[in-house]
């Protein structure tokens, strides 16, 4: 008899970088799994060292990372760490990125502009992932960057569970701060049961973070309005959406978006506005002068472990957001 046969079992191990230990440590127990030990620190130099502490030969490796500032540190030590894996062996390496840094950066506005959400995409495909797994990407295009399988996974069951109890579908509508996010209103709409609307904006390209908000469209006056968005950085957009559907008649604003950047001076602006609740997902980590009364976080975790268990065990992604992915 030539060749030799395998028990055939499969390994999954889990990695984390140290952007984000919070969020691995409750995937993990969601998991019920602990994570792999590894060593990781800096140079003198800023270099960063990665080394696994056990042996990762034919394991099936998920390497998660938030990107959070300082943000290129955090995507070298993911890259890293993946190249690591690669020579260490390990089957198939899966990176985890709860947030994709650079997501905005998804086309050339304008001349001589760069597509570095193309470049990130490249550099952890050139490191050795095998596969992408991603929370509500900037653009769904973006799936198109990675020349491999890459699984969006959708952060609207978790707060369209936490807000169906806090509206009344008859007097509510959904809102998209502008037309390039108004084909997720409408899946919001869908699962609410309620009318969608939008706001046009026009940003000033030559000052970045500036944004002008236009007319609102959609049926608004006397209505509890919910405005929608895959990230908050400076909350601009934001707030002046909610100025916008107040000046229009809208006697409520709530906010939901999946990704708390809240860069300066995103807090300062939302807690003075007139916005009565926002809320987020733990994403990325929130620090204690990022948080404010009004803000709710809630877990992102059960999500990315369902995925995590699904393409373990060669199941369906998709059927966790019920034909949405």
């Amino acid at each position: 008899m030539s060749g030799r046969k395998t028990t055939g079992e499969k390994n999954l191990m889990f990695f984390s970088g140290r952007a984000y230990p919070e969020l691995a440590e409750e995937v993990a127990a969601h998991l019920g799994i602990e994570m792999t030990p590894t060593r990781l620190h800096d140079f003198a130099n800023g270099e960063i060292y990665a080394r696994y502490l056990e042996s990762v030969r034919g394991c099936d490796a998920f390497v998660i990372q938030s990107h959070t500032a300082p943000i290129n540190q955090w995507i070298m030590e993911q890259l890293i760490m993946v190249d690591a894996l690669k020579r260490a062996s390990a089957k198939r390496i899966t990176v985890v990125m709860p947030f994709f840094g650079y997501a905005r950066q998804d086309k050339k506005g304008r001349g001589r502009e760069p597509i570095t959400a193309r470049l990130v995409a490249d550099l952890f495909k050139t490191a050795g992932a095998d596969r992408l797994m991603s929370v509500d990407l900037h653009t769904s295009q973006i799936q198109g960057f990675f020349d491999g399988p890459v699984d969006h996974l959708f952060a609207m069951p978790v707060l369209a569970s936490y807000l169906r109890d806090k509206l009344e579908p008859e007097n509510t509508t959904i809102v998209s701060p502008d037309t390039g996010r108004v084909r997720l209103a409408e899946r919001w709409a869908d699962k609410l049961g309620t009318p969608v609307a939008f706001i046009h904006k026009r940003r000033d390209l030559d000052v970045a973070n500036q944004v002008k908000v236009h007319e609102v469209v959609g049926k608004v006056h006397g209505r509890t309005c919910v405005l929608i968005d895959d990230m908050i950085d400076t909350a601009g957009t934001i707030c002046k959406a909610a100025d916008a559907l107040y000046e229009q008649g809208a006697t409520n604003v709530l906010v939901a978006a999946t990704h708390a950047v809240f860069s300066s001076p995103a807090v300062d602006r939302m807690k003075n506005s007139r916005i009565s609740e926002v809320v987020v997902t733990n994403t990325l980590p929130l620090a204690g002068d990022k948080r404010f009364d009004k803000l709710t976080v809630l877990s992102i975790a059960p999500l990315i472990a369902q995925a995590i268990g699904e393409v373990f065990n060669d199941g369906s992604v998709t059927s966790l957001f019920e034909g949405d992915s």
